[in-house]
């Protein structure tokens, strides 16, 4: 059980404290895993920005989805489910979450481009993976900038997930999978859906921290 998501990055930073100043590049993935991120690049002493990636939506469920596309356009889908819809509607779908990624990219990371990933040791971040397709996506984008290592952690996972995740990454690093997981927040006393601000403020910091002469 995590106190909240400083507490999260905190515990996770020490699991990950061989890249300790080994020039990675930690990616946050908005929005909870930018404030988790944070806390594991501060510890690391890395390269700190956030990798936008968004869930493909069913049409008449939208707290589930089908795949998850990244902000290079690549693309992860669930072959089990994907097919359940129509071509048309996954298009349609897919161009709203393209929209939804160019506003978060110009509002969270003020249009700045991703870091060069090429060659480098990259350091994927969520505050947890329950389904897992934005990871997978976020993943073939490292892929695609031709990372060096990819390495994903997170505070939580559930096992199968889990297990898929890591057949696809140099490295997988959870905290907690537990027996019966039903939703990221059951591990975290203190849950809420992270406002645009505070993914701003924490953006903020980093660059403050780093005009005093810090990573």
């Amino acid at each position: 059980m995590f106190e909240d998501r400083k507490d999260a990055g905190e515990q996770l930073a020490l699991a990950l404290e061989k890249y300790k100043d080994k020039g990675v590049t930690v990616l946050g993935i908005p929005r909870g895993g930018v404030e988790v991120g944070y806390y594991v690049a501060r510890s690391l002493g890395a390269r700190f920005s956030m990798v936008v990636s968004r869930k493909l939506p069913f049409p008449d469920d939208p707290e589930s989805g089908f795949g998850a596309i990244a902000e290079d356009g690549s693309t992860f889908l669930i072959e089990r489910v994907a097919s359940r819809v129509p071509e048309k509607e996954t298009k349609a779908i897919q161009e709203a979450q393209k929209l939804e990624i160019l506003r978060r990219v110009k509002t969270l990371r003020k249009g700045k481009p991703l870091p060069d990933l090429k060659g480098r040791t990259v350091i994927l971040v969520d505050d947890g993976i329950a389904m897992g397709a934005t990871m997978r996506a976020a993943i073939l984008l490292c892929r695609n900038k031709r990372a060096k290592k990819i390495v994903v952690a997170a505070p939580v996972a559930g096992e199968d997930v889990a297990t898929e995740i890591a057949r696809t990454v140099d490295e997988l690093v959870v905290l907690e999978m537990p027996v019966v997981f039903h939703a990221v927040a059951q591990v975290y006393r203190h849950w809420y859906d992270v406002p645009d601000r505070e993914v701003l403020g924490i953006m903020e910091r980093w660059e403050e921290s780093r005009g005093h002469g810090t990573q």
